[in-house]
Formats: structure tokens, sequence, C-alpha cells
């Protein structure tokens, strides 16, 4: 029998490589999406696609609104383009607690499957300055499980820690992920074209052109023809 694994699904990059290597390792995968209030929930129809595509024994959405709690530029009204840091270094986009939250619910999913595994695309190499994706705060969240569940500890998985955001492109693609139906955006104007402006975007190309890889997102014409321009000038 195949042991069972709860996989935090956003739809990006990274939780999309997440799970293909999460069910390339074996595992009756469960992934697990929030609808938490984000601005950029398009990112929701990407995890459903790759779910789909990558293989799941079950999808789950889970709903719990964090604009209540505020205070990020992900669920209220703050820029995603500000670059203020706030206390603690952090960008205007973390969103307080979540990692927290969201592995505290694939805690309570893995233990009622019976199962002790839960993989979570965190990335201290290519990402944004989140307190909850450092290694430390694994190992404590791990740690926490033994006390936290009547089943004992859970293992928490983060196959991404410490690779480049290239080096994850290059590994999903050895799997076969379709980078085509993932999602990156912070603030996309459709549900079609991401801005290519915020971090997360940044990010997302300057990747894929170090893989030495065309990114397969669709990002707004303005931006792609300014990009035009600049090369035009060099």
């Amino acid at each position: 029998m195949k042991k069972k694994a709860v996989v935090l699904l956003s739809g990006g990059v990274d939780s999309s490589t997440t799970l293909a290597i999460a069910k390339d390792l074996g595992f009756e995968v469960y992934a697990l999406s929030f609808d938490y209030g984000q601005r950029n929930n398009v990112e929701l129809k990407s995890a459903g696609e790759m779910a789909k595509a990558i293989g799941v024994k079950e999808h789950r959405i889970f709903d719990i609104d964090l604009r209540t709690i505020g205070a990020s530029a992900l669920t209220g009204d703050l820029s995603v383009y500000d670059k203020k840091k706030r206390d603690g270094n952090v960008p205007a986009t973390y969103v307080p607690a979540r990692n927290t939250i969201f592995l505290s619910i694939a805690l309570a999913w893995i233990e009622t499957l019976g199962g002790k595994d839960i993989f979570i695309g965190v990335n201290v190499v290519d990402y944004s300055g989140y307190p909850d994706c450092r290694p430390e705060y694994i190992t404590a969240f791990e740690n926490l499980s033994k006390l936290a569940t009547a089943s004992g500890a859970v293992r928490i998985h983060a196959p991404l820690l410490h690779m480049s955001k290239a080096e994850i492109i290059k590994k999903g693609m050895s799997l076969g992920v379709d980078y085509s139906k993932t999602w990156s955006c912070y603030a996309p104007d459709t549900e079609v074209f991401a801005c290519g402006r915020c971090e997360s975007c940044r990010i997302r190309m300057e990747a894929f052109g170090k893989a030495g890889l065309s990114d397969p997102a669709s990002y707004k014409a303005v931006f792609r023809e300014s990009c035009l321009v600049k090369k035009q000038k060099l």
C-alpha cells in the first residue's frame, strides 16, 4: 500500500514542482489549496489544473478568509509593488502566519488520512524573504507535530528548500510538469495575463531565463513591448 501525503498546492511553480516530486516518490497524493481572500485567486484555477495533470487522489480547496487579519498586500489594499520592507525586513506581500495556518490544516488532514507526510514548496534561495520559508521554521513545525497530534510526529518535506528557482524549473521539466498551467503573478488584471512587474513575476522570468527555457506565462502586452524596446537599445 502506498504511503499517503498531503501536498500544499498554490498552483505556482514551486508547489506544482513539489507535487510532481511527491508523486514521483511513490506517494498517494492529496493536494490542499486555500481560498484565503488572496487578490491573485486565479492561482486556484491553476492549482486545479495541476492537480488533474499530475494526478492526485483528491484535491481540496479550503476556505479561510485572511482578509480579516489584513496587513498584507495579497489580502488587503497595500500595493504589491511597494518596495518598503515591514518589521523584520519582510516585504508587503508577506501574509502573517500563512504557512503556519496552512500547515496546521494539512496536519489535521494527514492525521485523519492515517498518513505521516506533508510536502510544502518553500525555498530560501530565490524567494522574497518570508520568515515562514526558513529551514528552522520547517524543523520547528515538524517538532510541533509531535505534541500537536494523537498519532505523533509527521515528516514535513521541503524538497526545494535549497534549490535555485532555475534548478526547480529544471527538476519539474524532468518530471513532466507543464508550467504553462502554473500561475505566479501577485497582481493579475485578468485570468490570462500576468502583470510582469511584481516580484513574483520577475523572479519567475529570470529563473526561466537562467534555465535556458522560454517562460510559457502570458504577460501584459505593454510590458512585453517595453522589454523589446530596452533590448533593441542594448
